[in-house]
């Protein structure tokens, strides 16, 4: 059954571009169902798993069994349909538009139900492809030179990354349950620290990690909506994922690393969170803030290696999934707005905006809940994520007050960097005089605020009710 996921989607993106089906009603359905099958595969089955190929005695299957799969999942189905729902294609485009987002959540979808860990590299790298293309001929600015060094950067990350996984593959097999079987049985993995460092440069790439970030921030201001919607928002926690999934099976590789992990992930809060704030251009900073965000996340992972084990310090694989979640759509919902800001005024200058509340109020109010879950606003999905993640800092650790102690306070930091570029990007855009840009807005169309209005409730909800992700784990 969970093949499906993968394929309904592969198949409207088929029918799309080679039969020539409508595009938006057929992207549309696929989204659709998938919500509706993966919401009833995460309700009704504590364990589901299809095995739908084996090569060489090495079986290729999709998995549901383990917690941050789902919450993975749950992530992937709703961006994807607020992405297809809310996004308006340029004419002549609608078949590239759709497809892109089809294609990075089927490889999204398949990576993160594998458990095999070549075909859960192999469907990243399917994902990947629509950033590349789509950025190249339908971005903003310099879309080509900018999608030549996301190539590069990516390329590379994926090619370390790879590097890394047979050299664990070859020692304990390929799939993740049979690499935790091996180091179980009390056998040692060969070059482990090599691994551990392989591993969270590959990953640490793909994510954004300091200093190997700054692909991201112009990747995301020149790709088109649907593009920075599915990749900051789904496809970017690909990497967290793996490093979530190898942690309780290669704890002692990362260990090594982990103070240095924790200076590059306080330079993710701090350094970029600074490099936010000087951001003229709405996509640039909340490209710039996507990356800063992060940090946290990196945070939840240092903790737990430092703990050692998921039950040592439950907070932290739990904060890291919340907060997965929760950056997931609202950076997801804040990309959606800043397509549609653009659309309505033709800029995304922010000093050249100005009283589009007025013309908008309805945006103002939904690019506001936005905006507070991003800085972490109580009620709203990102703070639970964030308060766990925290707390983490100072769970599970011997030390009083150690390295993890220490950058988790520094981090705290990020809170006030981040209401100050978000507070003030929104009293420019949306309050004060009316601008000549904002003089011609109109109201937003029936599905745009549906998808507005969509991503909201999840954040409202998830804020709200945190236990309906956390009850996925049990220790």
């Amino acid at each position: 059954m969970l093949i499906w996921l993968v394929l309904i989607p592969l198949i409207a993106a088929v029918l799309i571009g080679l039969c020539k089906a409508p595009a938006r009603p057929t992207a549309l359905l696929s989204a659709t169902l998938t919500l509706a099958l993966g919401i009833w595969a995460m309700v009704s089955y504590d364990c589901c798993t299809d095995c739908w190929s084996s090569i060489h005695g090495m079986d290729l299957q999709l998995t549901l069994g383990n917690a941050l799969s789902k919450v993975m999942l749950l992530l992937t189905i709703l961006v994807t349909f607020a992405t297809v729902l809310g996004t308006n294609a340029p004419k002549g485009a609608e078949a590239s538009w759709y497809n892109s987002a089809l294609l990075i959540s089927a490889g999204a979808t398949g990576a993160f139900l594998s458990d095999n860990i070549i075909s859960f590299f192999a469907f990243h790298e399917l994902a990947l492809i629509p950033t590349f293309v789509m950025i190249g001929l339908y971005g903003r600015g310099d879309r080509r030179t900018t999608a030549w060094r996301v190539t590069l950067y990516l390329g590379l990350a994926s090619m370390v990354l790879l590097t890394a996984l047979l050299m664990v593959g070859s020692q304990a097999g390929y799939s993740f349950s049979s690499i935790a079987d091996y180091v179980k049985s009390g056998q040692q993995i060969q070059n482990a620290e090599l691994i551990g460092c392989l591993l969270l440069v590959g990953f640490g790439t793909l994510i954004s990690l300091f200093p190997f970030h700054s692909w991201a921030a112009p990747a995301y201001a020149s790709a088109p909506t649907p593009v920075a919607m599915m990749h900051a928002g789904v496809l970017k926690k690909f990497g967290l994922y793996g490093l979530f999934m190898f942690q309780p099976m290669l704890n002692s590789a990362f260990l090594p690393w982990n103070e240095i992990l924790l200076v590059l992930l306080v330079c993710n809060v701090i350094f970029v969170g600074y490099v936010t704030v000087n951001q003229k251009r709405l996509d640039l900073m909340l490209g710039n803030s996507s990356v800063m965000h992060m940090g946290y996340i990196f945070l939840a992972f240092a903790a737990l290696v430092a703990a050692g084990n998921p039950e040592a310090n439950a907070w932290a694989i739990k904060g890291g999934a919340l907060l997965m979640l929760a950056h997931g759509l609202s950076i997801a919902l804040l990309f959606l707005l800043c397509g549609q800001v653009e659309k309505q005024t033709g800029t995304l200058e922010i000093n050249s905006l100005g009283g589009l509340g007025t013309k908008l109020p309805r945006m103002a109010f939904v690019f506001g809940l936005a905006g507070m879950a991003s800085v972490g606003l109580p009620g709203l999905a990102n703070f639970p994520g964030e308060f766990m993640v925290f707390f983490s800092g100072f769970a599970g650790s011997k030390a009083c007050f150690g390295p993890v102690q220490i950058a988790t306070v520094c981090c705290l930091w990020g809170l006030v960097i981040g209401a100050v570029y978000m507070l003030r990007a929104y009293r420019n855009i949306f309050q004060g005089d009316l601008s000549k840009a904002s003089d011609y807005a109109t109201e937003l169309a029936p599905h745009e605020r549906a998808a507005n209005y969509f991503l909201v409730l999840t954040l409202v909800v998830f804020g709200f009710c945190p236990q309906l992700v956390l009850q996925f784990f049990t220790f």
